[in-house]
């Protein structure tokens, strides 16, 4: 089971709406949604937020030490309380993955993402979970850290949005250390709304005795069309 939730992202007003910000929106929407205020505690270097959850403590942590240094607050809390890198769940922005879906998975490279790497050093090995949040791709690997620098589109951070409110539903199951349904859930997107049908026009009939002109008269329908000559 998870028995620490982490989000990443960077400290500071200019920060907070970027796309590197992602795990921090995800981590206040499960504080949120677990009634799980949290608050700063410099032992940590980071926001906590600390309940009991089916007879287990459950931590929420935002490292406040900035991205590049987000291991340090994870192992501090991690090994004072001696939870294993297994029941570490650490929610971030994922360049691989397009706005509006998310990916769990155990363990793996932290393929170039800064958070990742600290958090891979601090603890001693990449065998933690990920909750990876897509942010999309800039499409040039040399714009990439200005990408994520960068707020996102409106249409984009309400796709965001939107899987994070999905993903949090998992919660229960991540909690209960069922990663199988939790996977299903949060890999599953919800599909659009289908559009309601259109209402017919009903139009009137009229009898033959009202008619004053022969139907096949030419110019009686404005949308009759003639056909084009070869």
């Amino acid at each position: 089971m998870i028995k620490l939730f982490v989000g990443l992202g960077n400290p500071g007003a200019e920060y907070e709406a970027t796309r590197h910000n992602a795990g921090f929106w995800w981590i206040d929407a499960l504080s949120q949604e677990l009634k799980v205020p949290l608050s700063l505690d410099k032992n940590y270097f980071g926001q906590v937020g600390r309940t009991t959850l089916n007879g287990q403590n459950v931590w929420l942590l935002k490292p406040l030490t900035f991205m590049n240094l987000s291991g340090k607050s994870v192992a501090a809390l991690a090994r004072f309380f001696k939870i294993a890198p297994g029941e570490i769940l650490v929610a971030h922005d994922e360049l691989d993955i397009v706005p509006g879906q998310a990916k769990l998975k155990l363990g793996g490279s932290h393929a170039g993402h800064n958070g990742l790497r600290d958090i891979h050093a601090q603890l001693g090995t990449p065998d933690y979970w990920r909750l990876r949040i897509g942010v999309g791709h800039p499409g040039v690997k040399s714009e990439v850290i200005s990408w994520v620098l960068k707020k996102p589109s409106a249409e984009h951070r309400t796709a965001i949005e939107d899987c994070i409110a999905r993903s949090i539903k998992a919660a229960p199951e991540l909690l209960k250390g069922d990663m199988d349904k939790a996977t299903m859930l949060i890999h599953t997107s919800q599909p659009p709304r289908p559009k309601p049908p259109r209402p017919v026009a009903v139009q009137a009939v009229q009898s033959p005795a009202a008619t004053s002109e022969p139907s096949s008269a030419a110019g009686s329908n404005p949308d009759t069309r003639q056909p084009k000559s070869a």
